[in-house]
């Protein structure tokens, strides 16, 4: 009989202390389908399109990852559902940010700037021809014309699908024109 006495406090402390340290794990399966929601943000490019809710998902997963190192468990587990759900709301609203910033694109003015980057191409190129036995870097050159074509293909594709990106794309290639015609208009009066 006295041996139950120490035994029943016994075994208790020990089931209480198993509770405990299965409680103090990382909360790995909170963290994996938070990871999961995070990459099918950035997959939507929600960064860019639902920017905001984006900030608020990053802030709460980096949260999270400083109480796992804190040893913070339960904590950091409603940081990464939180987290989650953040991602998720971000991925979701992706699509109305999109046709926001679509609107704002005129796609009538975006062919047009393609045009007038088409016309300045064909005269840097014959620029580039008068010039050629001055070019010291011919090799960079080459290097930059096939760069060049390939972004304004790029560019030409995305216009029906992506008008956003075709116009970063076409904005991006502008200083190159001007770049090379600036060299290429000074290398001609050196003649």
């Amino acid at each position: 009989m006295k041996r139950s006495i120490f035994f029943v406090p016994l075994m208790m402390t020990v089931m209480l202390a198993v509770a405990v340290i299965g409680c103090s794990q990382p909360p790995e399966a909170a963290k994996a389908a938070a990871k999961t929601a995070m990459d099918a943000a950035v997959s939507a490019e929600a960064g860019r399109y639902a920017s905001a809710d984006f900030e608020t998902a990053m802030k709460l997963w980096e949260t999270s990852e400083a109480q796992v190192k804190e040893k913070k468990y339960t904590e950091a587990r409603q940081g990464y559902l939180d987290a989650k759900a953040a991602f998720e709301k971000a991925t979701g609203i992706v699509a109305t940010g999109k046709k926001a910033i679509v609107g704002e694109v005129n796609t009538d003015e975006l062919k047009a700037a393609m045009a007038r980057i088409e016309e300045d191409w064909i005269k840097l190129q014959a620029l580039a021809k008068k010039v050629e036995a001055k070019l010291e870097k011919k090799k960079l050159w080459e290097n930059d014309v096939k760069t060049f074509t390939e972004r304004l293909k790029e560019a030409t594709d995305m216009l029906a699908t992506d008008p956003v990106s075709a116009n970063l794309k076409l904005n991006a290639l502008k200083p190159f024109i001007d770049s090379y015609t600036k060299l290429f208009k000074q290398l001609e009066a050196t003649r």
